[in-house]
């Protein structure tokens, strides 16, 4: 399988922070326009791109997330500088100096300043930086800035898309490959045995806000979450706190802080991913939570659920990258968990 690396630039580059989703969604809807037997949106911003399955007893919920992290507009001080307020977490140590989009009347460009660090005192060097030690210089005087940035509006990392040996580098890696990834399979799905709603959710970072509104509409009885995961594989990290690694191959979830997956989900994607010859490493993630949490717990009668997670290098930083492999593998296990759902005994034992 050749990933088509201009889609996935493009959902990666698109412009999408939690509640201001408005650009990636509508390059969803294009995106799976001719591919899905229905396209639904719901109150939230919720995208459902619904393949129809030989009996519609049962439904399968899959949902990947469209936000981004990012931050919007709080105040304006009088020589045009912005402060902000975080959507979803930061890093904040990779802030410094880096370029950011505001989301304004028009897209302009900005810096991410602070305390230069030859002024600093020795205390302050060596304290550890914090979100609200930060602001954005437009480069423009205020009666300026104020033409086209008011106080909540919307920014966004400005980061492309490279490709770095096996691996993609970007910003927004998290989660706009689940977003590829769902795209990419919802091409390829066939004979699906049940009703699938493939769902690109909406604000999972400040909450899994929309996966709980479209998990309690759908009302699974199947379901898969797709995030990225931390690939800790770096220099100086213990083997014990790595989580995955980037190359070893898709991540079965089976666990993090919102969710114990379903132990029989558990065996059955790695019963698939052997069948199949899919590589896959299995993902304890002690911090952190997914839409995974919403598919399991909002609908009616609960669901069983699970994970396919991205191992990804850098998350919640300036950029974050995935080995191209294990993106792959990651539609794989996906078609073929889906297609095979009748095949299983899912009885509770």
């Amino acid at each position: 399988m050749k990933l088509n690396i201009p889609l996935l630039a493009e959902i990666c580059e698109t412009a999408g922070a939690p509640g201001y989703e408005q650009r990636v969604r509508q390059l969803v809807i294009k995106t799976i326009k001719g591919i899905a037997d229905e396209i639904e949106q719901d109150n939230i911003g919720n995208v459902y791109a619904i393949k129809r399955g030989k009996d519609s007893s049962k439904r399968v919920m899959i949902a990947a997330h469209m936000d981004e992290i990012g931050f919007i507009v709080k105040h304006i001080d009088d020589h045009g500088f912005l402060r902000f307020h975080t959507l979803g977490g930061f890093d904040a140590k990779t802030l410094t100096a880096q370029r950011v989009i505001v989301h304004g009347k028009k897209d302009l460009i900005g810096v991410m300043g602070s305390k230069p660090v030859h002024i600093m005192t020795a205390e302050e060097k060596n304290k550890h930086v914090q979100i609200n030690d930060f602001f954005i210089d437009l480069g423009m005087p205020y009666k300026e800035v104020i033409k086209y940035v008011t106080v909540g509006n919307p920014i966004t990392r400005d980061r492309q898309l490279i490709e770095m040996g096996d691996c993609v580098n970007c910003k927004s890696i998290d989660n706009r490959v689940s977003v590829y990834v769902l795209i990419e399979t919802l091409k390829i799905l066939k004979n699906c045995p049940y009703d699938v709603y493939c769902v690109f959710s909406v604000q999972e970072e400040v909450g899994i806000r929309g996966a709980n509104v479209a998990a309690h509409n759908i009302n699974p009885t199947f379901g898969f979450g797709l995030d990225t995961t931390i690939a800790y594989d770096l220099p100086d990290s213990k083997p014990e706190e790595q989580v995955t690694r980037l190359g070893d191959g898709v991540a079965i979830k089976i666990m993090d802080s919102s969710t114990i997956c379903d132990y029989r989900m558990i065996q059955y994607q790695k019963d698939i991913a052997t069948k199949y010859k899919i590589k896959w490493q299995p993902e304890v993630l002690p911090m952190g939570g997914t839409d995974t949490a919403a598919i399991q717990r909002m609908g009616k009668n609960g669901a069983i659920a699970g994970a396919i997670s991205i191992p990804t290098r850098h998350l919640h930083q300036v950029i974050e990258m995935a080995h191209k492999e294990d993106i792959e593998g990651s539609i794989l296990l996906l078609k073929h968990c889906v297609e095979n759902l009748d095949k299983y005994n899912w009885e509770l034992k």
